[in-house]
């Protein structure tokens, strides 16, 4: 929980929304494996922590649209929803016990901005300022995936597009794509050694 608040400043109902995700993702993990088992200790960092750095970069304005796609667990869709509670996210992955464990735990920790789908991509036919991923697969596979789901009216500074956290080299990744890219260190915002080698990568479409 302090990776979280050495960053952000948090309400209280925020610090008790993360504080229960800590207790919350170990026990539903036992059940159903929606993290590595050997990575479950660093839930806060790895995942929690990970998932906000698209919180270092945008700002959403109220109202804004936001699709999860392949969320599994809840990542990063759960943590950004907390994070920005007067904004909407929608949750889809293709794996049904995956979604119902995030529905459970967003229900539990009372999230209110947030609902789910079971299915794939092309089932979600609703509109978003933005898309967002956690390494779900290429960009070149993934861009044309989601082209109908972002929404034409632009709301916010940057405009509507993709913003996805991946690691590595990504330079044979984007290369190919046409629309404008920004790809960011993750370690700009976060010290852990983990984000080393971690990227977010945002595509105006």
């Amino acid at each position: 929980m302090q990776s979280i608040t050495k960053y952000f400043n948090l309400s209280e109902r925020q610090k008790e929304q993360f504080e229960t995700l800590g207790t919350l993702y170990p026990e539903w993990n036992e059940k159903i494996n929606v993290i590595s088992r050997k990575d479950i200790d660093n839930l806060y960092v790895n995942h929690i922590l990970h998932s906000l750095s698209i919180a270092k970069f945008i700002n959403p304005v109220d109202g804004t649209r936001i699709l999860d796609m392949g969320t599994g667990g809840g990542f990063p869709g759960i943590p950004l929803a907390v994070m920005f509670p007067k904004c909407h996210f929608h949750l889809i992955d293709r794996i049904g016990k995956k979604i119902n464990v995030a529905r459970n735990i967003a229900d539990s920790i009372k999230l209110d901005n947030v609902t789910f789908q079971h299915g794939d991509i092309a089932e979600c036919r609703d509109k978003y300022d933005f898309v967002v991923s956690r390494a779900v697969m290429r960009l070149d596979g993934l861009l044309p995936l989601i082209k109908a789901n972002i929404d034409k009216v632009q709301r916010n500074g940057y405009p509507n597009g993709l913003i996805c956290l991946k690691g590595g080299d990504l330079n044979d990744e984007t290369k190919s794509i046409q629309n404008p890219v920004i790809v960011e260190d993750i370690n700009r915002w976060f010290d852990e050694p983990f984000f080393d080698t971690k990227k977010l990568v945002y595509v105006q479409m």
